[in-house]
């Protein structure tokens, strides 16, 4: 059987020589090359897949550190849910510094009443928000008027002292 000239090899033939890597070609050496310097962009490699909002923001959190501030935020947000729908009525997170979280109750009853559920409700913190870093909490009464007013109040007892 005589050799045939590489014009005589009809295409389909050469093509699959050349992708074989049996004829190579500047051609195939230029696409091949590409490939291998283009990794990122090729289809079907790993990373490649489509992914959801919420895996891509939770990704985005996570690499710029922002997941203990918004774990903190989602306390203050979902605080009925922590605390229940009846004590979130009486109640509100005001301030979280140091890991210490400030509730504000109402009334001074029920600041007292929560320091005794304290354990309950820190619990179900940290089992819902690890991330937030909350350590304590701490729950103080309503706000009270103050008696100082001005650049120039004297410290001291106040007006207590002066009624008998």
């Amino acid at each position: 059987m005589p050799e045939a000239d590489a014009g005589d090899v009809p295409e389909t033939i050469a093509t699959y020589l050349r992708l074989r890597g049996l004829e190579p070609s500047a051609r195939a050496y230029r696409r091949r090359r590409r490939r291998q310097d283009d990794d990122e962009n090729a289809p079907f490699t790993s990373g490649r897949d489509p992914r959801g909002v919420g895996d891509v923001l939770s990704a985005l959190t996570r690499e710029s550190g922002w997941d203990s501030q918004l774990a903190r935020e989602d306390v203050v947000r979902t605080w009925d849910e922590v605390a229940g729908a009846n004590t979130a009525q009486h109640t509100r997170p005001v301030a979280f510094s140091d890991g210490t979280l400030t509730v504000q109750a109402d009334s001074t009853a029920w600041a007292k009443q929560l320091q005794l559920m304290r354990a309950q409700i820190l619990s179900e913190i940290v089992r819902r928000y690890p991330e937030a870093g909350v350590e304590t909490i701490r729950f103080i009464g309503p706000d009270v008027p103050s008696w100082k007013w001005g650049p120039r109040a004297v410290p001291g007892r106040g007006p207590r002292d002066t009624y008998g």
